[in-house]
This record gives structure tokens, sequence and C-alpha cells, in this order.
């Protein structure tokens, strides 16, 4: 590692088993969310490319499509394998990678089954979660149940993009990623809004994806429509005054992964602030190259006043995920 740098902490970092990709291939995804192919991962290989680029941690998930293609008991078993698999990998390099247990959503008793089994069995650093599952979005009332554990918890949550449904009639034949899945985190940070449970469950630590995606520029407007509009009761169920939505949004934690620079991290910091901004590489899925570019333009970007964003995001992670202080 050059030890020169701040090291990064990485939050947004994939991993794949051959079987996880045979599972997700056998159901139908052949092309990842319109990918060209699925990308390949090696323990050994992202290790070297963590010194590479000096990243210190990379806490580690499965990406889209997620761990449930249709099948509730199939679901739970891949799940199970995944989460063995990166919690096998964090006791084996336990200061270089963390681990992001994947729940079998929507089956929702499952998921609570599997939340138990990472956190308490395999010390998972937190949880994934998709953006919707199979079109049900994380502020629905049926995951109520999990959303009320992983507050008694105090679970961290990486939520990440996934295909929206009916995605073939607005993706336009195109990859997702490139807009949907950043359209489908602001459409489930919306629905979180205005079903009250960033309120109603304020001990769930949400990290969500690529500088908030839309929401610097959405959240004024869904306020807006809260208020003049009448979209949203001004009171939750307990009878308080419900929140801005801006102020609500502030409190989430954001990945900068993607294209941070010259215009995304600027209008996140705008908006939100700068002390909930995290390090995300996605890789795997975004290539070597593609990863050593956009920590470049970290490096070289004009630096927050009286730090940089390695040291400051690198902060921000250690606060969210004390044991990486050690």
């Amino acid at each position: 590692m050059n030890t020169s740098r701040i090291p990064l902490i990485d939050v947004h970092a994939h991993f794949l088993t051959p079987r996880y990709v045979e599972a997700a291939q056998d159901a139908g995804h052949t092309r990842p969310d319109g990918m060209a192919a699925w990308p390949t991962w090696h323990p050994e290989r992202h290790l070297e490319l963590m010194d590479e680029w000096g990243i210190a941690t990379s806490l580690l998930s499965i990406s889209s499509p997620g761990t449930h293609f249709g099948d509730d008991r199939a679901a739970r078993t891949l799940s199970r394998h995944v989460n063995e698999t990166g919690a096998d990998l964090k006791r084996r390099h336990p200061a270089r990678f963390g681990h992001f247990a994947s729940l079998p959503l929507p089956d929702v008793d499952a998921a609570l089954d599997e939340l138990a089994y990472a956190m308490d069995q395999l010390g998972s650093d937190g949880v994934t979660l998709k953006t919707n599952a199979h079109g049900v979005y994380l502020g629905d009332a049926r995951f109520e149940p999990l959303l009320a554990e992983l507050h008694r918890r105090r679970t961290p949550v990486f939520v990440h993009p996934t295909s929206p449904p009916h995605f073939e009639a607005v993706s336009l034949g195109r990859p997702r990623p490139m807009l949907e899945f950043i359209f489908d985190s602001t459409r489930t940070v919306s629905d979180l809004v205005f079903n009250h449970r960033l309120e109603q469950y304020p001990d769930i630590e949400w990290i969500f994806t690529h500088g908030a995606g839309a929401l610097p520029l959405l959240t004024q407007r869904m306020e807006l429509f809260r208020n003049v509009f009448a979209t949203d009761t001004q009171t939750t169920s307990a009878g308080t005054e419900t929140e801005p939505v801006p102020q609500q949004v502030s409190r989430l934690w954001f990945d900068i992964a993607g294209t941070p620079f010259p215009h995304q991290l600027p209008a996140l910091s705008a908006a939100f602030g700068t002390n909930r901004i995290l390090y995300g590489s996605d890789y795997c899925f975004t290539p070597a190259a593609g990863t050593a570019a956009q920590v470049a333009s970290l490096d070289e970007a004009p630096q927050p006043a009286g730090s940089t964003w390695r040291a400051l995001t690198t902060c921000n992670a250690r606060r969210l995920f004390p044991r990486l202080g050690a």
C-alpha cells in the first residue's frame, strides 16, 4: 500500500462465487441487469488492487440481482452459501475484508432468520438489501417486521440498486445500471420517507450508493409535494410533526461509487453536507481500470476544507463501523 496516502475504506465492493453465478444464470440472468456479461472475481486479485489503489478495507456484498430468483427455498440456500463465503473471507483477512450479508427478500421470515444467523453467528458487518424485491419497495408494510428487527439491532443496511419493475418499458434496451439504478435508489428512499419508515425506525443506519443518485436534486421537490400538494400527512403515526424531507434524507449515508467528479460529489456535499459521505469503488462490477480512474479523480479533485476526500470518507466510515478504526 502507498503509505503516503490515507487508506480508503470501501463500503461498496462486490464478490462472486461460481455457485452464485451459475444459479443466477440458470434463473435467466445471463446478462445481469442488461450488462454484457458477468465479471470475474478473485480474492487475491482484489487484495492486489486494493494495495495499488490505497484501500485498507473493502466491505464485500452481493450485487444485483441479489439471491432471490423466485423460489423461496432456493433463495434461502443461496443466501446462506454467499453469506458463509463472505464471512469466511472476512475471517481469513479480518483487516482487509468486511461483509454485508444478503437477505432473501421478499421472503420476510427467511430474511429474519438469515439476519440473526449472519449477525450472531457469522459476525457480518451489516446486511445488504436491494432497492426493491420483486417490485416491492423498502417502505412497504410487508417489510415492517424486518425493519423493526434491523432497528432493534441497530444494523447497518447497505442498499444496492436493482432493475425496477417493468424495466423493459423504460430502459430502452440499455444497461439498467446507467440510469435505472439511480432512479430506483431515489424511488425507494421516497418510499421510506412517505411511509414514515425513516422516522419510525431511526436506529437503522442506511447506506445508499452512487453519490445519492438524483436525491440532491429531488428532495426539495419531494418536500414541495408533501406540503403544497398534500402527498403526505404532516404528522407521524405517533402524532409528532413530520420532519421536512431534506432533513430526513440528510441522516442517510451515501457512498460515492461511479463518477463523483466534477459534478456529483459537489452536489451531494451541497445538499447534505460531508459528514455521511463514504468511499465506494463498485469493484468488480466496475472494472479495475474504471476504479483506478475513479480513485485518481478523488485524489486530484479540489479537496474539502481542512481535509482530503480520503481522510474525510475514512473518518466517516470508522464512525459507522468502529471496528475499522482499530
